[in-house]
């Protein structure tokens, strides 16, 4: 490091926290987004559960700023119904041409009346933190400045507008990297797109901005400058974690911030006491909430508003999406979507638990079955090979494998209704709608058309009858028919 990189890390040790209101939040969001090569606007495409602008409003309204404005363009017909959704006290501000990032700055001021300080910052950074944004404007208080820049120091600067600092390590200029030379270009400290203004300062030098650059477009970079050129202060804080600032300009790029994304929820949740036993493949979204002492194993995905409880086991393999878990529940190589899983209840492996499902406690549905729309009573099990659709199925009971709840008449679905402590042989068909008394049995193999009352046993199938010598007639000279002669069956 040199020494003024040194300084600014120990400045921010030294000094004390500085609380101050910020005025104002602009988000520009107005771009093409061509290199996603997506009919959906890049600031919707989504990650960890959430659109990428979402993230990053997320984060901006942890600050708590008096105004909110978001300035969109491209795709506004998508991105505004969506911003209404997650940002609803926003204000939307339509970019109708895109003449670059000074042009976005100069609509979205252009009747604000506020004075104090101004954030803008792009809508294509997902990972970008709320405490580094804090500690942004604390700083940038802190040194009295009337311009702040947020910068990195990346591996691989190349895209990036150049930060140029003088002897003193005060910023000089941005250069973007169309207009920056083969040594400016060797600069790996670059523009994160996160500015600090003061409002009247910026309102007064955004207004002259010109199109003297690589691309004929408005920089909002060229104000940095004309505010140093002024005498007034503008200050470079560099950010400790480059990854927060990365953009997304392509389906690459999007790739990249997800896993970033997944690793950093994921330590969360290990922090929180969480096992995963295999991060790199475990992907769970932002709104997700986990308990202490669950354990999730390799190939699992959590998804939506799902809540797990304590001590559960889910995975491995496992996709859960929108459901409740409750505690010490067990889900093993399954689907489950839309369910409420009871406490101690057991599902899978192999298993597809469907929208409007809920398991009691200590419920089991086992291999191969797929349950939609139905409620298992406490300590109920679907052991395997059954569907169950639309049904209601008391406490205590079993259904024998194989078992299909027939609910679809070709035009509308019909209910279930299975008591308590009921056995349900294998192989039974229930033609709904149909209703199985406490206790009642059914007889392997049977087509259930009408109710059964409580205790009683439901027998519907035809009467076996054994057909002799029929292997040895109809099927001479198979090894059927030699095993059957060998074992003394005649023609006859």
């Amino acid at each position: 490091d040199t020494w003024w990189r040194s300084k600014i890390r120990q400045d921010r040790k030294d000094r004390s926290v500085v609380q101050v209101q910020l005025e104002v939040a602009v988000v520009l969001a107005a771009g093409e987004g061509t290199r996603m090569k997506s009919q959906t606007p890049k600031v919707l495409h989504q990650i960890a559960g959430r659109t990428i602008i979402e993230h990053l409003l997320t984060e901006v309204h942890a600050l708590s700023p008096k105004e909110l404005r978001i300035v969109i363009g491209s795709g506004r017909e998508l991105v505004e119904p969506h911003l209404k959704e997650v940002s609803p006290n926003s204000k939307i501000v339509i970019q109708e041409e895109r003449n670059g990032t000074g042009h976005a700055t100069q609509i979205a001021l252009a009747d604000l009346s506020r004075k104090g300080t101004v954030l803008i910052l792009a809508g294509d950074t997902p990972l970008l933190k709320g405490a580094t944004l804090k500690e942004f404007i604390e700083s940038h208080h802190a040194n009295k400045s009337v311009a702040s820049v947020l910068t990195a120091e990346l591996p691989d600067p190349t895209g990036y507008g150049r930060i140029v600092r003088d002897s003193d390590g005060a910023i000089e200029a941005i250069v973007e990297e169309r207009d920056a030379t083969e040594d400016l270009k060797l600069i790996d400290e670059i523009n994160t797109g996160v500015y600090l203004f003061d409002i009247e300062t910026l309102k007064e030098h955004v207004k002259k901005l010109k199109k003297n650059n690589a691309q004929g477009e408005l920089y909002l970079t060229d104000v940095i400058k004309e505010i140093k050129d002024s005498g007034a202060k503008a200050m470079a804080i560099l950010a400790l974690d480059f990854t927060e600032i990365l953009g997304i300009n392509d389906r690459v790029q999007l790739a990249d911030a997800a896993a970033l994304m997944r690793d950093r929820i994921n330590e969360r949740h290990m922090l929180n006491g969480v096992t995963i036993i295999d991060p790199t493949t475990t992907w769970i979204d932002a709104t997700v909430e986990i308990e202490s002492d669950v354990t999730i194993y390799p190939g699992s995905w959590l998804v939506g508003k799902t809540k797990i409880g304590k001590k559960s086991v889910i995975g491995p393999r496992t996709t859960i999406k929108d459901c409740l878990v409750k505690e010490a529940a067990s889900i093993v190589e399954s689907n489950v979507t839309g369910a409420e899983i009871g406490c101690c209840a057991n599902v899978g492996p192999f298993t597809f638990i469907r929208a409007g499902t809920k398991l009691a406690d200590y419920a089991k549905v086992g291999a191969y079955v797929e349950i939609k729309n139905s409620s298992i009573g406490d300590g109920t099990k679907v052991p395997h090979l059954s569907y169950i659709g639309d049904a209601e199925i008391g406490s205590g009971t079993n259904i024998g494998a194989a078992t299909v709840v027939v609910n679809y008449d070709g035009v509308d679905k019909h209910k279930t209704k299975i008591g308590n402590d009921v056995r349900i042989g294998s192989d039974t068909m229930l033609v709904a709608p149909v209703e199985i008394g406490d206790g009642a049995y059914t007889a392997a193999g049977s087509v259930i058309t009408d109710d059964i009352p409580a205790g009683a046993m439901g027998v519907a199938r035809g009467k076996q009858r054994n057909i002799l010598g029929w292997v040895l007639r109809k099927r001479s000279g198979t090894k059927s028919a030699e095993s059957a002669r060998r074992a003394g069956a005649t023609e006859n």
